[in-house]
């Protein structure tokens, strides 16, 4: 399934939070929070919401950095990076990061670079791009001798309600599903899921099945692949605690298709991403 079919604002900001943690892992970059809850109180007394804050500590001082997300169609302008530059000011926070999906105006760029903030385009790689930047991401041959163990909630079963399940081969089918409830607001499924998980405690033995019901009156299921929808009053999740064996001796070639490519406009870096999570520097 190609990811771009649940490329929203909100998986978006889901990648930017896993690129910087990806790309900052080496010199100790930390996530110290992202989404509706990361929130920092200015001088002013006024709360700030940070799509990523991102900590860097050198054993003395820690040095935040706040980044902006913004999956629009339009570019975006000095408006959002005044904005952005006003919160860092008013909250003591060192550095300042816009990600947008469709480039920056002229008179963005410049007040950018005035007030050092660092803009990066994050976007699907088009056509054009190709002729500066592979299609594949080929990493190369790798051995690996790996062991290791899993323990996790494995879902056994997703109840929807008279005699109806939703059968899936693997968990990453059900990004495609959303939950949208009787005031219209929605949430997607695997949030259901995630929370389910959270009911696991150590006292669970592994032959005890856990279950649990989310009622959602008058509701609907909503797949985003084949546009289906379905009336539901509830989801009732089934799932085991398994530990599983997972150790592995591969011998593997690291090749996947880039999906996303990402380019740092002041310092020219850029960056191509595939679908499963790969990260490569395309120097010239």
């Amino acid at each position: 399934m190609s990811q771009e079919k649940i490329l929203d604002w909100k998986t978006y900001e889901s990648i930017t939070k896993y690129i910087y943690e990806t790309l900052g892992k080496e010199f100790g970059v930390k996530i110290k929070g992202h989404g509706v809850t990361c929130k920092v109180v200015g001088k002013s007394g006024v709360e700030h919401q940070i799509d990523v804050l991102t900590s860097l500590s050198d054993g003395v001082h820690t040095y935040l950095t706040a980044i902006e997300c913004k999956y629009w169609k339009q570019k975006v302008n000095k408006d959002i990076v005044m904005k952005l530059a006003e919160i860092i000011q008013d909250s003591g926070i060192n550095k300042g990061i816009i990600v947008c999906k469709n480039g920056f105006t002229q008179d963005g760029i410049e007040y950018a670079k005035h007030k050092h903030i660092e803009l990066v385009e994050l976007r699907e790689i088009e056509e054009k791009d190709l002729n500066e930047n592979p299609k594949i991401i080929d990493l190369g041959d790798m051995e690996l001798h790996v062991k290791s163990s899993i323990r996790r909630t494995e879902i056994l079963n997703i109840d929807i309600g008279n005699n109806r399940k939703i059968d899936f081969k693997s968990e990453f089918e059900l990004f495609n599903f959303l939950v949208i409830r009787e005031d219209e607001s929605y949430k997607p499924l695997i949030t259901y899921m995630t929370e389910f998980r959270k009911e696991e405690n150590p006292e669970n033995k592994k032959t005890e099945k856990l279950t649990k019901y989310y009622e959602i009156p008058n509701g609907i299921l909503y797949n985003r692949e084949t546009k289906e929808s379905l009336k539901i009053n509830g989801i009732t999740f089934t799932g085991q605690l398994r530990e599983i064996d997972n150790s592995k001796n591969l011998k593997i070639t690291l090749v996947d298709e880039v999906w996303l490519i990402m380019k740092s406009i002041f310092n020219e870096r850029t960056f191509t991403f595939s679908e499963s999570g790969l990260i490569k520097e395309n120097k010239k």
